[in-house]
């Protein structure tokens, strides 16, 4: 926001200035329903199954990536890697420390791995499907394979974020603190 009102403050038209600047608090004030995923994009998307190569992108474990580092040089189960920020730290890295990542934006091509199923009404037409991804790639992901064919999506939003802006309790599971690993 801080940006767009430094642009409305540089229109120099006070008639113009003043209908941007309603129109701008008349959209702030508006409602969302609906999926309002982009408002939650990932930085970087871990990628479990894609081999890791020199050249690629890796982060610990971690449930939240705070790090990224680049492969220089693999050595049998040793990744020799460079950490991408001022620092250019130098560190390595056991290959099932970390995890390879794209950074959003990029480039990926996921698909949908069978892992199971339940059939609960096998003479049925309906049907259902649990995915477990991050929620604004499956929803790519559905678009581009079933765009107009299914009927109801629920997704279940991205809890123990820390995140202040939700509506429930993101601390508590069952009266339990939740520990962010």
């Amino acid at each position: 926001m801080a940006v767009i009102n430094n642009l409305i403050n540089r229109v120099t038209d006070p008639k113009l200035r003043q209908q941007l600047l309603d129109e701008v608090e008349r959209m702030n004030k508006q409602k969302k329903f609906g999926l309002v995923f982009e408002e939650h994009l990932p930085e970087a998307t871990p990628l479990y199954d894609v081999p890791i190569i020199k050249g690629c992108l890796v982060a610990k474990r971690e449930n939240f990536f705070s790090s990224y580092y680049l492969v220089e040089k693999i050595e049998g189960n040793v990744l020799f890697c460079e950490r991408q920020d001022e620092s250019h730290e130098k560190v390595t890295f056991k290959k099932d420390e970390v995890v390879r990542v794209e950074m959003f934006g990029r480039p990926i091509y996921p698909c949908l791995q069978s892992m199971d199923e339940v059939r609960n009404a096998p003479n049925s037409d309906l049907w259902h499907t649990l995915i477990e991804a991050d929620n604004y790639h499956a929803l790519q992901l559905l678009v581009y394979l079933y765009g107009g064919k299914v009927d109801c999506i629920y997704i279940d939003p991205p809890y123990n974020t820390g995140a202040k802006d939700w509506k429930y309790n993101n601390e508590l599971v069952g009266g339990i603190k939740v520990a962010h690993i």
